[in-house]
């Protein structure tokens, strides 16, 4: 049977949305107000997607998020290995969901499966769940009848994605934690601190220290203009990113990204690392080396390197080995074409890519946490100087006045 999604009101006036199998939609009426419930508004899971967010039994942003995601393609890959049909399956892993979101999502894939539509068609159905690449390989795994084992793959690589992700957001949040620490303690001795000790020196008449000078200065005009300096920085960072959405200007930057000294080789790394990671899955699964390339090349955030793989996707339609496609895009890392030469000449590319995946992930995660090695110490002692030099700034004058005294 069909599947409809349906808002209606219950006996106590409140709204409740969900999704319910019925053979028509009127059919589907009729089951609510047995329910005691007064359909608002009834229509398939097709059309509830295309309408408008009202309508929609799944808002309010992804459902199964990053971890969420690979935890349920793991459960739904070990019941389909165990020997459970897949619309039971799905049925399970409804009834355990563990909010209303989720357990919406998986009955509208279990009413379209259980009406005979393929699992992936009906994945393709919501892009906001799950990605092209992932409809991809499940539907190689359906045409090749191995959905189970094509789902574990598929579980491993969104887990190492995650894995990845979580050391790169590590790798960074240190850092940035003590640079905004910094910037607000700063601003804070500027802006507070600063103007008052400013008194008490303007009143000894005496000429100041060019440092305590300078540092009146910048504190006088923080507080005359600090407000409209960050308006101007935030104005400046909305047109930023309105600009970026530009594909024009949006491919210049990324490609001049790629350019800067290290943190040009972790985009370059990173990027890569999904790539063939995607690669390897997608050809292990037995999608077509060209869909393949396609699919891969959606996934890579940095629009200079997807401009290069889909030019690469071009010479592999024209006959070219994949290999040489790649190393004639000098901003793919040479590992990557070395590995898929490999690959070709053994004929066991989607191993070696995998391999390449991994040993690029590996150099990448060495290097963020090198580069944060780094940073830590230098942006403490970073601070600790700018707040030296506001010591002394008011030290100075202090210690002008203590040798008139004496």
């Amino acid at each position: 049977m069909p599947a409809y999604t349906f808002e209606a009101l219950d006996s106590d006036g409140k709204t409740r949305k969900g999704v319910i199998e019925a053979d028509s939609a009127r059919a589907a009426r009729v089951v609510l107000r047995d329910q005691a419930l007064v359909p608002l508004v009834v229509q398939t899971v097709a059309d509830a997607q295309s309408g408008s967010l009202l309508s929609r039994p799944i808002s309010g942003g992804r459902v199964l998020r990053g971890p969420r995601l690979a935890v349920w393609t793991r459960q739904l890959s070990g019941l389909i290995v165990a020997g459970l049909p897949l619309e039971r399956a799905l049925t399970a892993l409804a009834d355990e969901a563990e909010n209303e979101k989720t357990h919406h999502l998986i009955a509208s894939l279990r009413a379209e499966v259980n009406a005979g539509a393929p699992l992936a068609g009906t994945m393709a159905r919501f892009p906001h769940e799950f990605s092209p690449v992932y409809t991809a390989v499940v539907s190689a795994g359906e045409q090749g009848g191995h959905l189970g084992e094509v789902l574990e793959r598929l579980a491993d690589d969104l887990e190492e994605r995650q894995v990845l992700k979580s050391k790169l957001i590590g790798a960074a949040l240190y850092p940035a934690i003590v640079t905004v620490v910094a910037i607000g303690i700063v601003a804070f001795l500027i802006s507070y601190v600063v103007p008052q000790i400013a008194t008490v020196f303007e009143g000894t008449k005496r000429s100041l220290p060019v440092l305590t000078v300078a540092l009146i200065a910048i504190s006088r005009f923080v507080r005359s203009y600090g407000l409209w300096l960050l308006g101007v920085i935030i104005v400046m960072a909305i047109g930023g990113r309105w600009a970026l959405k530009v594909p024009r200007l949006r491919l210049r930057w990324d490609a001049l990204w790629l350019r800067l000294p290290v943190l040009g080789r972790l985009a370059r790394g990173y990027n890569a690392a999904r790539f063939a990671s995607t690669l390897a899955m997608l050809a292990q699964s037995g999608v077509p080396i060209l869909r393949a390339l396609q699919a891969a090349a959606e996934t890579l955030s940095n629009q200079a390197l997807r401009a290069d793989a889909e030019d690469a996707l071009v010479r592999v339609r024209e006959g070219a080995p994949l290999a040489s496609a790649l190393a004639q895009k000098r901003r793919f890392p040479g590992l990557l074409s070395m590995f898929a030469r490999l690959g070709e000449q053994t004929g066991e590319l989607p191993v070696m890519l995998d391999r390449a995946a991994r040993q690029l992930s590996s150099e990448v995660q060495r290097r963020a946490m090198h580069l944060a090695t780094i940073l830590e110490p230098l942006l403490i002692v970073a601070m600790g100087a700018v707040v030296m030099l506001i010591v002394l700034a008011v030290m100075l004058p202090i210690i002008q006045l203590n040798d008139l005294v004496k």
